[in-house]
């Protein structure tokens, strides 16, 4: 927040509430016709600074391209993620995207009904700097997800099943098992995600 501050930045404290909640009322802030949305372990690089700069006005949105690391490095199964960041604040909605339950406040993303262009350059996402990082989002995520699904046993071992399955595409289709180890632990996590949340709302 000082750097912000220093840079002429007016900074807006809230106590936390959920993501998408926190991601409307920063949106409700704005005043000037264009928003970019970026998180705090995320950074542009120079192509995408220079494409926003130049962005045509005759679209509403923007998608830009995130890739993200883990344990600095970039990871295949994480690389290209379209997202919609840059936008006028009065043509998106924010939606939850959640991976196991119905309903969510997590995975959210900004959606329009507009023209929407696309952006060079990449989005670089550091959000996990090392597998300790990764294993307290994770756990996070999941208990979240877990306390708005109903626990199953027949729902649990269908995720389970599904997992195997999504652990063999992220491998070899997204291309984790050329990562190495960090790929196979990334692939693994991600694949078992649905099932974890499910496991937890079984036994919490």
């Amino acid at each position: 927040m000082q750097f912000a501050r220093a840079a002429g930045a007016e900074v807006v404290q809230r106590e936390w509430t959920d993501f998408v909640d926190a991601r409307s009322f920063a949106l409700a802030q704005i005043r000037t016709p264009w928003t970019l949305m970026i998180d705090a372990d995320e950074a542009l690089d120079d192509v995408l600074c220079d494409a926003i700069l130049n962005a045509s006005p005759e679209a509403d949105a923007y998608r830009m391209r995130r890739t993200t690391y883990f344990c600095g490095k970039p990871m295949r199964i994480w690389r290209d993620e379209a997202l919609l960041r840059l936008f006028r604040a009065e043509r998106v909605t924010l939606q939850a995207h959640p991976a196991a339950a119905r309903r969510a406040p997590v995975h959210e993303a900004w959606t329009t009904s507009g023209s929407v262009g696309d952006l060079a350059g990449t989005l670089l996402h550091y959000s996990y700097p090392d597998a300790a990082s990764y294993r307290a989002k994770y756990e996070r995520y999941t208990s979240l997800e877990a306390r708005n699904m109903k626990g199953s046993l027949v729902g649990l071992v269908a995720r389970a099943c599904a997992g195997i399955l999504r652990l063999a595409w992220l491998l070899f289709a997204r291309g984790a098992v050329l990562d190495g180890s960090r790929g196979w632990y990334v692939a693994f996590y991600s694949a078992f995600y649905p099932a974890v949340a499910a496991r937890k709302a079984l036994w919490p």
